[in-house]
């Protein structure tokens, strides 16, 4: 690590604020902050990645760490300290190559950098009394012990049980690799897979996902051939499930009504081996660009972009699609562990407006698949409401039927699976929390 440490901890710091203070997406102002910092050594870059992702998935506990040996509780903290707080008591707790003496002097640089000298004092106190104690906590629930809202460990005891759902809660703790789907229509995943481990990337094929795998051993993702060519395309392996369930045939024209970033309508297009169309739709030009991006990095042909809302008819669609996309806006619990400031935000008031609003989307959306066609509806989550109680919705109110997906799926998944569905759960599966059903147009 370079000596310029407290610059290092300043843009964890500028990170955690926008995050957490003013509410912005975590993996939106991270990427942002490295690009801007692309200078930076790669050990450096790895720091400011881990300090703050595990700033955020510790967050509650953090917290509880601080409410226990501060006199002054997290809430009433200025919002400066608070942070400078949290990152650093991640650090004591978690990164053992740093050294306590060293994260408490880093805080007290810090805090007096940004014109909190008065308090230096009281930062430099706190973080000592929890190196000191470090050693004898102990957490008084499963809230804290992994870090969790407790009505969202409630919800999931009633829907799954108590063991279920504490293995859910401790997977979003874990470290997880990136995975990509190989674009097998640009270049065979064999082939792709020596061209990345040539680029010295550690490359481990999914025992479970066919196409796909998880890659390590690499700096900044733009930088990695295999990903600048358009051979691989980052998707987690639930996700690919989605189109694979779709029975995509050649010719067939897909409409993915809510596509950014586009992982699913790559994938679809992928499948169609240059046969057929893919228009991937999204509610603004700004997620529509995100598409458009992935388009010009595959090079496929067979796929275009259209800014439309989701809940507005477009009468010019109406049974046109032999398959419709339907991954529709939801909570995103099942993907915590990859956007831990999901907790920060969500709430039950919350998932059941999404329900609502889901429920409003497929009304409109299912008019475009054809007589005969498939419908694949699918979630980033893992609520009733969302995922089973609107798969049920579609089939008792809208003129579709179960489309059986068993033969369709990984056989070590098939035991999870319904007629027309699958739950995907983190922790007892290896893959984010994801909802799939399909169905078919009755004709």
């Amino acid at each position: 690590m370079t000596d310029n440490t407290t610059n290092i901890r300043e843009v964890v710091l500028d990170v955690l604020l926008e995050v957490l203070e003013n509410h912005n997406l975590s993996h939106i102002v991270l990427k942002q902050a490295l690009e801007k910092y692309l200078f930076l050594e790669r050990q450096d870059r790895a720091f400011i990645t881990r300090c703050v992702e595990g700033t955020l998935e510790y967050r509650i506990q953090i917290d509880a760490v601080l409410d226990r040996f501060s006199k002054v509780k997290t809430a009433k903290m200025k919002p400066v300290i608070r942070e400078i707080l949290r990152m650093s008591v991640y650090q004591i707790l978690y990164m053992e190559r740093v050294p306590d003496s060293a994260v408490c002097n880093e805080a007290v640089k810090l805090a007096k950098k940004r014109k909190f000298q008065g308090l230096s004092g009281f930062v430099n106190g706190v973080l000592r009394t929890v190196s000191r104690e470090k050693g004898k906590l102990v957490w008084k629930d499963a809230s804290e012990r992994y870090s969790i809202p407790r009505w969202m460990l409630s919800m999931w005891e009633e829907m799954y049980g108590k063991e279920t759902s504490e293995t859910i809660a401790a997977s979003f703790l874990e470290e997880r690799p990136l995975t990509v789907r190989f674009n097998e229509s640009i270049s065979p995943a064999e082939k792709t897979i020596g061209e990345l481990r040539d680029q010295g990337i550690t490359v481990e094929k999914s025992g479970t996902f066919p196409g796909i795998a998880s890659i390590r051993g690499f700096d900044y993702l733009d930088r990695v051939c295999a990903f600048t060519e358009g051979k691989i395309t980052v998707q987690d392996p639930s996700s690919s499930l989605a189109a694979q369930m779709a029975s995509i045939a050649p010719g067939d024209f897909v409409l993915d009504v809510c596509g950014a970033p586009g992982g699913k309508a790559m994938h679809a297009a992928d499948l169609l081996k240059g046969t057929g169309m893919v228009e991937a739709r999204d509610v603004s030009g700004r997620k529509t660009d995100l598409i458009e991006e992935n388009i010009m990095r595959c090079g496929f042909r067979n796929i275009r972009t259209n800014v439309w809302d989701a809940t507005v008819l477009d009468p010019s669609m109406v049974e046109q699609a032999d398959v419709v996309l339907a991954d529709l806006p939801c909570s995103g619990l099942g993907i915590i562990g990859k956007k831990p400031d999901i907790k920060e935000r969500m709430t039950r008031d919350e998932i059941k407006n999404l329900a609502k609003l889901q429920r409003e989307i497929l009304s409109v959306v299912t008019q475009y698949v054809k007589p005969g066609g498939t419908l694949v509806y699918s979630t980033c989550t893992i609520t009733e409401e969302e995922n089973e109680e609107n798969a049920d919705w579609i089939e008792k109110h809208l003129a579709f039927e179960k489309k059986r997906i068993a033969d369709l799926l990984p056989e070590a998944l098939k035991i999870s699976c319904e007629e027309n569905r699958i739950q995907l759960l983190p922790g007892l599966h290896p893959c984010d929390g994801f909802f799939i059903s399909v169905f078919k147009k009755k004709k």
